[in-house]
């Protein structure tokens, strides 16, 4: 079995499972016939055209979100996303980043900065009504982690259902949930049914000094809707992905009051290799058998 990665970890990681080859996809493919490429983690999208002429049996990708990537794949190329890898570690940024917001970090860190002294009450977890958009495997992995705090969550999918978690409420339900949230949590991946879901609607929809997280993708949020909330301090939150992305010097959001920001670093741990190694090897077990591959989006 052939299969690339992007970089000689992952090389060194596989060489006895398989014959490995490192390939970014920014040069010719090595081989004429691979049966598994691993594109490098983010900018996949854009690199799809080096798979032209290729016979790929698989792309297994190393990031959840995959917008964009279905309408350049190639024809007849099946593809993989890396459920499993990300949600634990994306989860983790998506409760550093409502902590800081509700304790006020971003200020006593600045206060330590200029050597001040000066405590206060700031809000808390225990009691918080938190709305998860989402119940796929970051949904759930945030649910998992609100509990803990004594938060009081609640997730919210296309359609109403119970889980082996609890029930999850439908989309249609949300105006009334946003209604009562003192947080919303975006686990969304980015489709054509939820680019501009969050709005100046479902913004205008929260509470006063309510606070929006979004660990999805930039795209679901109206930046300029959530600027403008922000900026008349009705609104806080806490930003591991923006639109646009990266997010440029002297972008508003920068500057907003009320907002904490992390630059797309929700999956970007030191385990990651060794997870993505895992979920490799188990495709690499998969085809060797003849069975179909896990994550499968296409």
């Amino acid at each position: 079995m052939r299969i690339t990665v992007p970089t000689e970890e992952l090389l060194a990681r596989l060489a006895d499972a398989a014959e490995v080859a490192v390939w970014d996809l920014a040069s010719p493919a090595p081989w004429p016939a691979i049966d598994i490429v691993v594109p490098p983690y983010m900018g996949l999208a854009d690199r799809l055209a080096a798979l032209e002429g290729v016979e790929v049996r698989l792309v297994q990708s190393q990031s959840i979100g995959y917008d964009g990537v279905l309408e350049r794949l190639p024809a007849g190329v099946a593809f993989a996303n890396a459920a499993s890898v990300h949600e634990g570690p994306a989860a983790e940024i998506g409760m550093a980043l409502l902590l800081a917001a509700q304790r006020d970090l971003p200020r006593f860190v600045r206060q330590q900065d200029a050597q001040t002294w000066r405590g206060g009450f700031t809000r808390g977890m225990h009691g918080l009504r938190v709305v998860v958009l989402g119940a796929g495997g970051l949904g759930n992995a945030m649910y998992d982690r609100l509990l803990p705090f004594g938060a009081r969550p609640v997730r919210v999918a296309r359609s109403r259902r119970t889980d082996e978690r609890g029930e999850v409420a439908a989309l249609s339900e949300l105006p009334g949930l946003l209604a009562s949230a003192d947080a919303v949590i975006v686990c969304l991946p980015l489709d054509d049914s939820t680019r501009g879901l969050v709005d100046t609607a479902f913004l205008a929809a929260m509470p006063d000094d309510a606070i929006l997280v979004n660990i999805g993708r930039g795209a679901i949020v109206d930046t300029d809707a959530l600027v403008a909330e922000l900026t008349a301090r009705r609104l806080r939150a806490g930003l591991d992905v923006t639109d646009p992305e990266p997010l440029p010097s002297g972008h508003p959001l920068w500057s907003a009051p009320g907002v904490v920001i992390s630059p797309h670093v929700g999956g970007a741990v030191t385990t990651m290799p060794d997870a993505v190694e895992a979920l490799v090897r188990r495709q690499i077990a998969a085809l060797s058998a003849g069975y179909e591959p896990v994550n499968l989006i296409r």
